[in-house]
């Protein structure tokens, strides 16, 4: 089964970018402030042992043997304080034996030559990096090889903690952190208010399509920038355009309308002159009559298929539905049957009012028709909420349908008791008008043990 994308909005897309561009930026400068501290920090270090290496190569480079007694007073403390970490050594490269000289602080123990580890001097002429100390603390050192003459050559090399310069790093770190952290909040929150500023005529305008979908405005007003205002403009003349094949659509339906009923009212009339017995006036009088009932079917479906795809038209729901019942149970006020409603006042129909009593009408009629001493209408849990479907429930008590017969009496002019008048037209048109309007009607057992019509209808 594929997977279904995940859709964002437009304001969605355009804070996620922006967000994530300035944290990428911020940590690729954080690490990049970072690596340049760090070095810096070495060299700031580095220039540290390099004055201590300098003070033993001159030491070494004194003439008098009695100076070179001195070798390693350097005015440091740490330097005599045992493993502190902080370490120098002098090692004589030629003669038979090599001459070690070191700090107290290494106590009899030795750092790694540099020079083993064919590290190559840098441009000072001094060997760099970092090592594991005799207490197993890593060190950075610095070595330097010189050649004083007849004495000999030695490597010189100064050594101390590495954890202090670590430490420098961690300290630049956490306020380099602090600060980009509150940075990248505010760069975010001011993102956020640039992507609903400037969404916010978009949203003006959405919700002004909204209020030409839902009836509460004929066109779209407003002012806006100058991206939209085509936009907006483009929507009006469709709205113009939507409006005028409506209209168009109405007057042809009438024009037809006129156009056959008069010749059908004359046919009549004259079937209606003849003499009762004459087999003539009875047939032209019962085919008149059915061309009248059919004629007037398509001509609703014609001006309902104009109106289903007209924008901005709402109907409330309540004042036609209770006006339908005053009416059905004045109508059958002899039978005394009871029409009551539980709808809630917020339901509105997607749809032309005519059309939306014409469907409600020919089920209540049909309720009423067959109804004992009740007809009730809900609205069935779960819909009819905002832009969803609402589906609008009419019970009665009557006698009821068999499973096979509800099916059978939604087709257009099928009916299943010829004694009760109607044309069988009523309950098609039903069904018809919902499919236009992409709805749809179906026929259920009732709880109140007649027969339940269940009309799906679009809301607003």
């Amino acid at each position: 089964m594929p997977l279904r994308k995940r859709r964002y909005s437009l304001g969605t897309r355009l804070f996620l970018s922006a967000a994530l561009s300035c944290i990428l930026i911020l940590v690729l400068a954080g690490l990049g402030l970072t690596t340049f501290y760090r070095r810096s920090a070495e060299r700031g270090f580095d220039e540290r042992l390099s004055v201590y290496i300098k003070e033993l190569v001159a030491d070494l480079a004194a003439p008098p043997e009695t100076e070179r007694q001195a070798i390693g007073d350097l005015g440091e403390p740490r330097f005599d304080l045992p493993l502190s970490g902080w370490y120098w050594q002098i090692i004589r490269l030629d003669g038979d034996k090599p001459n070690l000289r070191a700090s107290r602080s290494l106590v009899g123990g030795q750092l790694p030559k540099l020079l083993d580890q064919r590290i190559a001097p840098n441009s000072r002429g001094l060997r760099e990096s970092y090592v594991s100390g005799p207490d197993d603390r890593m060190l950075r050192v610095l070595e330097r090889e010189i050649d004083v003459g007849e004495d000999g050559r030695f490597t010189v090399a100064v050594a101390a903690p590495a954890d202090e310069i670590e430490g420098d790093i961690q300290d630049f770190r956490l306020a380099l952190t602090m600060t980009f952290v509150l940075l990248g909040l505010i760069l975010v929150s001011s993102t956020l208010m640039q992507v609903r500023f400037g969404l916010r005529p978009l949203v003006r305008l959405r919700a002004a399509v909204g209020a030409v979908r839902t009836g509460d405005a004929p066109r779209i007003a407003g002012e806006y920038p100058p991206d939209l205002a085509p936009l907006a403009g483009e929507l009006n003349q469709l709205i113009d355009a939507n409006h005028e094949i409506l209209e168009r659509a109405r007057t042809q339906v009438g024009n037809l309308a006129h156009a056959l009923k008069t010749p059908l009212s004359v046919m009549l009339n004259e079937a209606e002159a003849e003499k009762p017995e004459s087999h003539l006036a009875r047939t032209v009088g019962t085919q008149a009559a059915v061309m009248r009932d059919q004629v007037q079917y398509y001509l609703d479906r014609a001006r309902a298929a104009a109106l289903s795809g007209a924008l901005g038209g709402t109907t409330e729901v309540v004042p036609s539905l209770e006006a339908l019942l005053r009416t059905f149970m004045k109508i059958t006020q002899d039978k005394g049957i009871d029409g009551f409603h539980s709808v809630p006042e917020t339901l509105r129909f997607r749809g032309e009012k005519q059309d939306f009593e014409e469907m409600l009408g020919n089920l209540l009629d049909n309720a009423f028709k067959w109804a004992t001493a009740k007809v009730r209408v809900s609205l069935e849990e779960g819909t009819g909420e905002p832009a969803e479907p609402m589906a609008i429930l009419i019970d009665d008590d009557g006698p009821g349908l068999p499973g096979e017969a509800m099916a059978e009496v939604l087709k257009r002019g099928r009916r299943l008791d010829e004694t009760t008048p109607g044309s069988g037209l009523g309950l098609s048109i039903v069904v018809d008008l919902a499919k236009l309007y992409g709805g749809e009607v179906t026929l259920h057992r009732s709880p109140l043990g007649g027969l339940r019509a269940r009309l799906i209808l679009p809301s607003v």
